[in-house]
């Protein structure tokens, strides 16, 4: 196993079980991937995903691997209310976690009708789209003939004046027709730049993502999110997953046309009848001498310059969370054009983006009760963000400031500020239907035989659950072999 990511190891835990003997190799100091942990000072805060969605994909893992259940290893609640928006306008909504009937109440009674009944239709549609496409995309393997995929968007068909329309909508396409309340089009489009998408761009059926978070609700672990990766990292160790860090793999090792195992830095060769690789597709063809993608295939994305990142800045504020703050709180920008623009084409020093604030309200991140731990993210061109100490600087203070609508009194209670060491996390997407396949990911098996891909940047995509998502799919390719069809 070539890394150590949440995909990894929700592969080798599965690998185990079903009696294989795994062992992962690790270039860095520790397990998770981009799910890590910063501490100082008596405050701890999660750099990477602070935030669960389909806790039900580690359930199964857990389920699958062992007598004890997730809920046993971990302290995994409902964040209710789910998130509270901030508009640029003044108006603020909040919305209930997992309650359809909730959402349109507040949305009535916040917006005005018919918002309630604009915003239940399009979600209807969304769900179509996610009935069609949920199997394929999420819980099977890459189809064979995946141009199919590429070719039809599952988000339904919209008659408009008596005719089919023939250009394949996109989702702003769609959101500008049936919600037209642009603080309505505003929620749609923050759940899209979570993961660094334009949704001039992106099919309408990416109205699958925010209909996911209100149809299965937003999860928090006690203790922060990294306290997910260490219960399945420890149930690796309980199965008897041998892990090695600070090893990294320089070469996939081939005989006769197969992959049999890989070499370390320091010359060590460790043979295997298999060999999964949680890291990037285009790192791992620079591992082999084997193409691993045809014309045929999807294939990775060469150039990943203007790809969104998380851009991330950690508080360490003195006072306690006031009594009713809400754990995750979206502030939208004046210009929302602008923002989009700069995905890009990349910002400018003053670009005001999306910012999601996040306050656990967590006892286990703070020293003590009268401080808290807050932490700010948006999506910036990864490339501007990287290169550019000046925007860097700026765009930490941008956070802020839009920060300041969601925590009361926010500058005057900054202990310090940190942003996390190195550049910023890539935000892959879910794998998306339509588009001619421009938002699906490499299958996980490749050309090299014996070779297998998972994680965020293989199918079925990025964040959390998709990860763990790939982990099980390239387990049942592994034992059961290329038959494999998913979980029934």
């Amino acid at each position: 196993m070539i890394g150590a990511g949440m995909g990894a190891m929700a592969a080798a835990a599965r690998l185990a079980v079903a009696g294989h003997r795994v062992a992962v190799f690790e270039r860095t100091g520790t397990y998770g991937g981009g799910v890590r942990r910063f501490e100082r000072d008596g405050f701890a805060f999660d750099t990477g995903p602070g935030l669960l969605s389909l806790p039900a994909v580690y359930r199964d893992l857990f389920i699958k691997t062992g007598k004890q259940p997730l809920e046993e290893c971990v302290d995994l609640v409902q964040v209710d209310p789910a998130v509270r928006h901030v508009f640029a306008d003044g108006t603020e909504l909040t919305l209930p976690n997992a309650s359809r009937a909730g959402v349109v109440e507040a949305l009535d009674a916040t917006l005005g009708a018919p918002a309630g009944e604009r915003w239940g239709a399009f979600l209807n549609r969304a769900r179509d789209a996610w009935d069609r496409s949920r199997r394929p995309l999420l819980e099977e393997p890459l189809w064979p003939d995946w141009k199919v995929l590429a070719e039809r968007d599952p988000y339904p068909a919209v008659r408009k004046s008596g005719l089919l329309r023939r250009k394949p909508p996109t989702l702003a396409d769609v959101t500008r027709r049936e919600l037209a309340e642009p603080r309505l089009v505003a929620l749609v489009e923050s759940a899209l730049l979570e993961h660094g998408l334009d949704p001039r761009t992106t099919p309408a059926s990416a109205a699958v993502l925010p209909y996911m978070e209100q149809a299965f609700g937003t999860w928090y672990v006690r203790g922060g999110i990294r306290e997910l990766a260490r219960a399945v990292h420890e149930r690796c160790l309980a199965r008897r997953v041998e892990f090695s860090f600070g090893a990294e793999v320089v070469s996939v090792v081939e005989k006769d046309g197969r992959a049999t195992g890989v070499e370390l830095a320091d010359g060590t060769r460790v043979e295997a009848d298999h060999v999964v690789a949680g890291i990037d597709p285009v790192r791992l063809q620079r591992l082999t001498a084997h193409r691993l993608y045809g014309t045929d295939d999807v294939r990775p994305a060469e150039d990943t310059a203007r790809d969104g990142a998380r851009f991330t800045v950690l508080l360490a504020l003195r006072g306690a969370r006031e009594a009713g703050a809400v754990h995750r709180t979206v502030v939208h920008p004046a210009d929302r054009k602008a923002e989009l623009d700069a995905l890009a084409v990349g910002p400018g020093a003053g670009l005001r983006p999306t910012v999601t604030v996040l306050r656990p309200g967590d006892p286990a991140l703070v020293p003590d009760d009268g401080h808290e731990s807050v932490v700010l993210s948006a999506v910036a061109p990864s490339k501007e963000v990287r290169d550019d100490a000046t925007l860097t600087a700026a765009y930490a203070d941008g956070l802020v400031t839009a920060a300041e609508s969601a925590v009361p009194r926010l500058r005057e209670r900054i202990m310090w500020r940190e942003l996390p060491a190195g550049p910023p996390a890539r935000c892959p997407h879910p794998a998306l239907a339509g588009a001619d396949g421009r938002f699906l990911y490499p299958s996980n098996t490749t050309r090299l035989p014996g070779l297998h891909v998972v994680g965020g940047s293989a199918h079925p995509g990025g964040g959390l659950p998709h990860s763990g998502m790939s982990g099980a799919l390239v387990a049942g390719l592994i034992v059961e072999g290329p038959e494999f069809r998913g979980s029934q």
